[in-house]
């Protein structure tokens, strides 16, 4: 059999024996897989390179968003300077959310215009200033639009809307330095414009390999599935290369840090019933945090500058960076302590122990900042009098 195999393919046709001949036709094909692979390669890159993008400028709005960090208050003037250190610990466990509106009515936003100016170096809330008092009623449409409209619905996490890293470059030209509103540890924040029109804020992960991943992961499994509207929503993201990107609604009227502190001075100043519909919408976003999904998340990070508002004066918190999540039946988790410098709670920071009570703690102290105007730790004043906490425990 072999034999007449070898006589087969030592048949001459055209000159040539069959078996050069297969050789030579298996040839071709493969030098025609080849060039068609390469000319599809060279067409894509192509593409791309065509891809240029225009370069705009769009203002820059004065947003603060704060790095994570733990901030210890100068003894000078009391202002915050940020020691920045972060460290890795994140939670993987998989996330199943029960969603709520949380749409719960509150009080009317009000603010009182500057009636003459404030001298002196101590911190706006603790002066008598004498205000004229405006009242701006809250309008809520009874249906509002939605920020992704007119955009394509589809996602890769089932949820949210995936963006483009093209989306996003467009949005913010190209991640222009002009339209940063925040830093920190964990990257930039930018404003930026939908191709629908909606203003946003993109945050930027930096490119730490396994970091960015570990970030991301956090906040997403934190605040992706949630809705409640003293929350910053989540909108979507961008996962491409390397890229690892939160898409957030912006909200454009400062936090209750710069409201407190006289940054927002030239906009006025928070009558009692704005603090309090402040304060009641952040305790409402609590309490959906702690008791209305599971797992309980524990945001880890409650401060002044982590709540921000709204122009109808409705607090959303934000930064969800350093949550954790507390899972059924647990009443505690062991975690590295992390947090800003005097609002973390002292049983916390000294067992490393987590859970609910910790956020509690913080609102607290937030809490006595908007009534005091004073700041939780401040090496200015006496010594009984530097830590908030411990010179109100003296008076009760």
């Amino acid at each position: 059999m072999a034999s007449d195999l070898n006589k087969t393919l030592s048949k001459t046709y055209i000159g040539l024996q069959l078996w050069v001949l297969i050789v030579i036709c298996l040839g071709i094909v493969f030098l025609v897989i080849l060039g068609i692979s390469l000319w599809l390669s060279f067409r894509k890159k192509t593409g791309r390179h065509k891809d240029i993008l225009p370069s705009r400028q769009a203002p820059y709005v004065s947003e603060e968003i704060k790095e994570i960090g733990v901030d210890e208050v100068s003894a000078n003037n009391g202002s915050p300077n940020t020691l920045n250190y972060k460290f890795s610990d994140r939670d993987s466990d998989k996330v199943s959310y029960h969603v709520g509106n949380g749409d719960d009515s509150g009080l009317s936003g009000s603010f009182n215009h500057l009636g003459k100016d404030v001298k002196g170096s101590q911190p706006a809330e603790e002066k008598g200033v004498g205000v004229v008092s405006v009242f701006r009623p809250s309008s809520h449409p009874l249906t509002a639009p939605s920020p992704l409209s007119g955009l394509p619905e589809f996602s890769h996490l089932g949820w949210g809307h995936w963006f483009t890293l093209r989306d996003l470059q467009l949005a913010t030209s190209r991640f222009s330095k002009d339209n940063i509103i925040g830093d920190g540890g964990y990257g930039f924040v930018y404003r930026g414009n939908l191709v629908n029109g909606t203003p946003v804020a993109v945050k930027k992960l930096l490119n730490n390999p396994g970091q960015a991943d570990k970030d991301f992961r956090v906040e997403v499994e934190a605040i992706g599935h949630m809705r409640h509207k003293n929350l910053v929503r989540l909108l979507g993201y961008c996962i491409e290369g390397t890229h690892r990107m939160l898409v957030y609604e912006y909200v454009n009227n400062g936090n209750l840090e710069q409201w407190l502190r006289g940054v927002m001075s030239h906009k006025g100043y928070l009558t009692w019933e704005a603090r309090i519909k402040i304060l009641l919408g952040t305790a409402k976003a609590l309490a959906y945090l702690h008791e209305a999904i599971e797992p309980k998340v524990v945001h880890r990070d409650i401060k002044l500058s982590n709540i921000l508002i709204d122009d109808n004066y409705d607090s959303k918190i934000s930064d969800f960076g350093l949550a954790k999540l507390l899972g059924d039946g647990k009443s505690y988790i062991a975690t590295r302590v992390m947090g800003t410098f005097g609002y973390v709670a002292p049983e916390y920071a000294n067992s490393g122990l987590l859970n609910e009570k910790s956020d509690v703690y913080s609102y607290g102290v937030v809490l006595l900042e908007a009534i005091t105007g004073r700041y939780p730790v401040d090496y200015g004043r006496p010594q009984p009098e530097v830590n908030m906490v411990e010179w109100l425990k003296m008076m009760v």
